[in-house]
């Protein structure tokens, strides 16, 4: 069957919102649509924009469906058949779409959304439509079934044109990626950091990966995984900056082993790498920093050191989509993003971490700790000497 339009459904949250962010939203993920099918070359005739839906005619339905698939704010997407209005150019073009689908013997349901004014209802569409398969497919030995049908037959009228289809296939749903700020995300090529920043984009933030790079404590191939990270987490952003900033953290990180409690070394770590990316954010007009924390994950994640953590970043929100995720949860969506394998690539990763962390890092020896060290110049070389890289 030759289809030439694909339906384009919104995420189930744009359509209960007021109605001018509804319109907003909607326009957005308009834009998006145009700029990913310009950026994989995938050709359309014209692009209707309806208030709930956008119509695409295009010869390259397959291809621009699966495109569609992946942008965020789009709920689900349906090849189709355009045709007009009329309810016999409906029917003759739904009996030649079940003619190609329906096997011998199967059941069948017909279903109709209809938006405008007709002569008909949508009761009535179906009826014509279930009357005529039977009759001129009556060899197959067909049977309705409006409960629990093996093929479900589709019509979607939208004022002087109706649309054809069977099949849907699942969006992402969420928001359009640049209906919220963007957000500052620390980015270690891991699998939980990766997740974190992608639930960022799917409410609609388009985000700034940030990169500490400890050498000596990690090997190239660290490094070389979370740039790999970043740029399949840029696939889902596309039209969006593709930037990464790559921060020096060894000679940091290698003061608080020498020089700090060992147990505190994480703890120690991570603030400074807060305040770090707060700098950023204000370079960046971002308005938040997005991490992979998830309670009790590691020993600094421990809702008693997240605290603690939380305590070095005076500016900015340090938010965690994945606060009350276990590792399973996070690794499935890990799969579905495409950033898994990636992430679980055989690395040296960071040896400087204690055999005995704190579990429970008391707020002022961590901060007797920082005041015998020189954390304000770390701050200062780290962003000085933090490198932009687009990948």
């Amino acid at each position: 069957m030759k289809f030439d339009s694909v339906i384009v459904r919104f995420g189930g949250e744009i359509g209960i919102k007021g109605e001018w962010t509804r319109r907003a939203y909607e326009k957005l993920l308009a834009k998006n649509i145009k700029k990913t099918l310009k950026h994989h070359s995938v050709l359309y005739e014209k692009l209707i924009h309806k208030r709930g839906r956008i119509y695409i005619k295009t010869k390259n339905v397959e291809e621009t469906a699966c495109k569609l698939t992946c942008i965020f704010g789009v709920s689900s997407v349906s090849p189709a058949i355009e045709t007009t209005s009329d309810l016999n150019e409906i029917v003759q073009k739904t009996v030649e779409l079940a003619d190609a689908i329906l096997e011998n013997g199967s059941s069948f349901a017909v279903r109709c959304h209809r938006v405008g004014k007709h002569p008909y209802s949508s009761m009535d569409v179906c009826k014509e439509i279930g009357k005529q398969i039977l009759a001129q497919l009556k060899n197959r030995k067909l049977r309705v079934d409006l409960k629990n049908p093996q093929f479900t037959v589709n019509v979607e009228v939208r004022d002087e044109y109706a649309y054809v289809f069977a099949e849907t296939l699942q969006g992402v749903g969420g928001f359009p990626l640049g209906s919220q700020p963007k957000a500052i995300c620390l980015l270690s090529g891991g699998i939980d950091s990766a997740v974190a920043c992608w639930l960022a984009m799917k409410r609609g933030c388009p985000i700034i990966p940030v990169y500490f790079d400890i050498t000596p404590f990690t090997d190239e191939a660290t490094n070389a995984k979370a740039l790999d990270v970043a740029r399949k987490l840029f696939e889902w952003s596309i039209g969006f900056p593709r930037k990464v900033y790559i921060v020096p953290h060894g000679r940091n990180l290698e003061t608080f082993v020498r020089g700090s409690p060992r147990k505190l070394t994480c703890i120690l770590c991570k603030r400074v790498m807060y305040r770090v990316a707060e700098r950023i954010a204000e370079t960046e007009k971002a308005e938040g920093i997005i991490t992979g924390e998830a309670i009790g994950e590691q020993a600094s994640q421990t809702l008693h050191n997240l605290r603690v953590l939380n305590e070095a970043a005076t500016k900015y929100p340090v938010l965690r989509p994945l606060l009350g995720f276990n590792k399973l949860e996070t690794e499935e969506l890990a799969k579905k993003i495409g950033t898994f394998e990636i992430s679980t690539r055989k690395t040296e990763g960071c040896i400087a971490a204690p055999k005995k962390p704190a579990t429970k890092a008391r707020l002022e020896i961590v901060k007797k700790a920082e005041q015998e060290l020189d954390i304000e110049g770390m701050i200062e070389e780290s962003v000085r000497e933090a490198k932009i890289v687009t990948v």
